[in-house]
C-alpha cells in the first residue's frame, strides 16, 4: 500500500485509536484484527474468548472480522490495537515504518510449505521447480524464499510467477499451476481430506532459516499507553495457546463453538489442532508464545538481504535494525 494512502488511512482512523491511559480506558474494548476467516491459526484466541480468560482479566475483546486491509496496516493505524501478522509481512510493514511490536509468537516454525501434487513424479525435490509455475498469494517476499530453498538444492531457481491468492490451491489441483504454499495444518490436510494429497518440502530441510509464521502484533503507541491492559490481554491470549497445546481436543472444541457453520469438516479442525500441538506452539523450552532475536534476525536479516525490503520512502534498505526492538516478550507470563 503506498505510504500516502498508508498516512491518509492514519488520519481518517485517528479517532478510533486508543489514547487514554491504564485508568481512563478500561471499559472500551480491545480490538483483534484476524488475519482470515477463523481456522486453526486463531485457536489460542478463541479459546481465550470461550474458556473465559478475557473476561477473568477484566477485558472486552472484539475480534474483527477479516477484510481486504491487512492487519498490520489495521494494527499500525490504530484501527486495532492486536492482530494476526506473519513474520515475512510483519518485517516490510515495520521497515516501512507501521507503528507496530510483535507481542507473541503464535507459531514458533515455519507451518507453510512448498507444495506440489502427491501424483507427479517429476517433482521430489525443490531443484526439480526450476521452469515450472508458482501459483502465488502476492507476497514481496515469497519469490526470493522460493529462489533460496531450490538453489539451495542445487536449483537455478527460475520460475514462473502466477498470483492466485485463494485460487492456488483449486489451480494446483487442476495442473494449472505447478506449486504452492499451503499452511500444511489446513490447506494440506484439507487437500489428504478431499483426496488430492499433496507432496511437500520443508523450507528449514535445505538450509532455509526458520521463522514464527504467524505472530500476534500490537499497536506500539497503544502498547507504551496501556501496558496493564497489553499485558492482561497478551497472557490471556497466551494461556489460550497453552490450552491448545496441551488439549487440541478442547481447543479444537472451542473454536468450532465460537463459529458455528463456519466449518464444513470438523476433522480438517481436530487434525489440524492436533498437528499444531505437537509441533509447533511450544519452544525448545516448551514455552508458549516467546520470541529470540536470533529467529528475526535469521529470517527478517535474509528478506533485507534480497534487497525487497524497502523504508518509509519507498527506496530499498539493506542496513538492518536491531531486531531486538521489534518485538517483545514482556507482556508474557514466565
Amino acid at each position: 500500500m503506498p505510504a500516502a494512502l498508508l498516512l491518509a488511512l492514519a488520519l481518517v482512523l485517528t479517532g478510533c485509536a486508543d489514547t487514554g491511559d491504564d485508568r481512563g480506558n478500561g471499559g472500551e474494548p480491545i480490538r483483534v484484527a484476524l488475519d482470515w476467516t477463523p481456522n486453526t491459526n486463531h485457536l489460542g484466541l478463541f479459546v481465550a474468548q470461550q474458556a473465559g480468560y478475557f473476561r477473568d482479566a477484566g477485558l472486552d475483546v472484539e475480534f474483527l472480522p477479516y477484510n481486504q486491509t491487512s492487519p498490520d496496516v489495521l494494527v499500525g493505524s490504530g484501527a486495532a490495537e492486536f492482530g494476526v501478522s506473519f513474520q515475512d509481512s510483519f518485517t516490510y510493514s515495520k521497515a516501512a515504518g507501521a507503528d507496530i511490536t510483535s507481542v507473541m509468537a503464535i507459531l514458533q516454525h515455519w507451518a507453510t510449505e512448498i507444495a506440489v501434487r502427491a501424483d507427479r513424479p517429476d517433482i521430489t525435490r525443490p531443484r526439480d521447480l526450476d521452469g515450472t509455475v508458482f501459483a502465488g498469494f502476492g507476497g514481496p517476499g515469497e519469490t526470493a524464499t522460493m529462489q533460496a530453498v531450490i538453489r539451495a538444492d542445487g536449483g537455478r531457481g527460475e520460475f514462473r510467477t502466477e498470483v492466485l491468492a485463494t485460487a492456488a490451491y483449486e489451480a494446483l489441483y487442476a495442473g494449472q499451476a505447478d506449486f504452492t504454499l499451503p499452511f500444511v495444518h489446513v490447506e494440506g490436510l484439507e487437500a489428504q481430506l478431499r483426496g488430492e494429497p499433496l507432496r511437500t518440502f520443508r523450507y528449514t530441510d535445505y538450509g532455509f532459516p526458520d521463522a514464527y509464521n504467524v505472530l500476534l502484533a500490537g499497536n506500539s503507541t497503544w502498547l507504551g499507553q496501556n501496558p496493564d491492559r497489553a499485558r492482561a490481554f497478551v497472557q490471556a491470549v497466551q494461556r489460550g495457546y497453552a490450552l491448545a497445546a496441551e488439549n487440541p481436543a478442547g481447543a479444537a472444541r472451542m473454536l468450532k463453538e465460537a463459529n458455528p457453520g463456519a466449518f464444513t469438516n470438523d476433522e480438517l479442525i481436530d487434525r489440524g489442532a492436533a498437528m499444531l500441538a505437537r509441533g509447533y506452539l511450544r519452544d525448545g523450552q516448551g514455552r508458549v508464545g516467546f520470541q529470540t532475536p536470533e529467529k528475526w534476525s535469521a529470517f527478517s536479516g535474509f528478506l533485507y538481504d534480497t534487497g525487497t525490503v524497502a523504508g518509509p520512502d519507498g527506496a530499498p534498505v539493506r542496513q538492518k535494525p536491531d531486531f531486538a526492538t521489534w518485538f517483545t516478550n514482556e507482556y508474557l507470563a514466565p
